[in-house]
C-alpha cells in the first residue's frame, strides 16, 4: 500500500489548491481546472504503478492537450512563460501566472519536476520519438534557457512599454506560433542528438524556475545502498542523465529528474525507490 501513497498525496494536494482558490476567489473554474488536473495526474499514477501501458502517456496527453488546446487556443491564456510575464506585468493573480506558482515555482517543492514528465504539452510530443534512452554523454550546454527566458521577459515588457493594442491577441499569436518553433526545436533536436529530452535539457526557459526549488523536492528517487551492485542500468536508462545511485541531492543533474521511473524498473536488485 506504501506506492500508492504518491498518487493520493498528489490529489490531495491539487483538490486543496482547487478549494483554496476557489474559496479565496469565488471562481469556480479554479475547482474544475485543478481538480481536474489532480485527478488525471493520480489516476495516471495509479495506473502507472499498476504496469498499465503508456500509462505516462495518457497522463501528458489528458493534462498537456486540456492546457494546450482548451486554456490555449479556445480560452486565450498563453500559458507559456510570456503568459507568467503578462499577468505579472497586469498585476493579476490568474491564469498562467497561478499556474506557474503551483507547477512551476512552489510545487517542485513537492514532486520536482514531475510536471515535465507527467503534464508537459511539449513533452508529451517529444516523448513519442524513437529517442528514449540518451544515446550519447549530455552537452555542456547552459546557457540558452536564460537567454530564453530573459527575452520572453524584455518581449512582455516592451509591449506593456510600447503600449501595443490588444494585448491579448499577441498573447494568443505568441502562445501558437512560440509552440510550434517549440516543437520545431525540440523534434530537430531530438533527431539530431538521438535523445527526446534534448529540448529540455537545453533549451526549455522554465527550467530556470524548476531547477532551485526541485532540489529540495519532497518526492525524490532514492537508492538502497545495501541492495544496490554498482550495474549503473539505472543511470543508463534515465532520459534526464540523473546519477540515481547518489543519495545526495547535488547529485549529477539531480534537479532534472521528472519522476519518470524508468530507473526503478530497470534496477534488478529493487534498490532504487521514492
Amino acid at each position: 500500500m506504501k506506492k500508492y501513497i504518491i498518487p493520493l498525496l498528489m490529489l490531495i494536494i491539487f483538490e486543496s489548491i482547487a478549494i483554496t482558490l476557489y474559496i479565496t476567489t469565488k471562481n469556480i473554474f479554479y475547482l474544475f481546472n485543478f481538480s481536474y488536473i489532480g485527478i488525471c495526474l493520480s489516476f495516471g499514477i495509479f495506473l502507472y504503478i499498476r504496469k498499465v501501458k503508456y500509462a505516462r502517456n495518457m497522463i501528458q496527453f489528458a493534462v498537456g492537450s486540456y492546457m494546450l488546446i482548451y486554456l490555449g487556443v479556445f480560452n486565450l491564456e498563453n500559458m507559456q512563460i510570456e503568459g507568467f510575464w503578462y499577468y505579472l506585468f497586469l498585476g493579476v493573480f490568474e491564469a498562467a501566472l497561478i499556474h506557474y506558482f503551483v507547477a512551476k515555482i512552489l510545487g517542485p517543492l513537492f514532486f520536482g519536476r514531475g510536471w515535465c514528465g507527467y503534464a508537459c504539452w511539449t513533452a508529451m510530443i517529444l516523448d513519442l520519438l524513437p529517442f528514449k534512452e540518451p544515446k550519447n554523454p549530455r552537452k555542456k550546454i547552459k546557457f540558452m534557457p536564460y537567454i530564453i527566458f530573459i527575452s520572453s521577459f524584455l518581449y512582455v515588457g516592451g509591449l506593456f512599454i510600447l503600449k501595443f493594442d490588444n494585448l491579448e491577441s499577441i498573447m494568443l499569436w505568441s502562445f501558437i506560433l512560440g509552440n510550434l518553433i517549440y516543437y520545431s526545436i525540440g523534434v530537430y533536436l531530438a533527431y539530431n542528438f538521438f535523445d527526446n529530452r534534448s529540448f529540455c535539457k537545453y533549451i526549455c526557459p522554465v527550467t530556470v524556475f524548476l531547477k532551485p526549488a526541485s532540489y529540495f523536492s519532497l518526492i525524490r528517487v532514492k537508492n538502497d545502498l545495501s541492495k544496490c551492485i554498482g550495474c549503473n542500468k539505472c543511470k543508463k536508462v534515465c532520459p534526464m542523465d540523473v546519477d540515481v545511485v547518489n543519495n545526495s541531492r547535488n547529485r549529477e543533474n539531480g534537479t532534472d529528474c521528472i519522476l519518470c521511473l524508468k530507473c526503478i524498473e530497470e534496477c534488478p536488485k529493487q534498490s532504487l525507490y521514492i
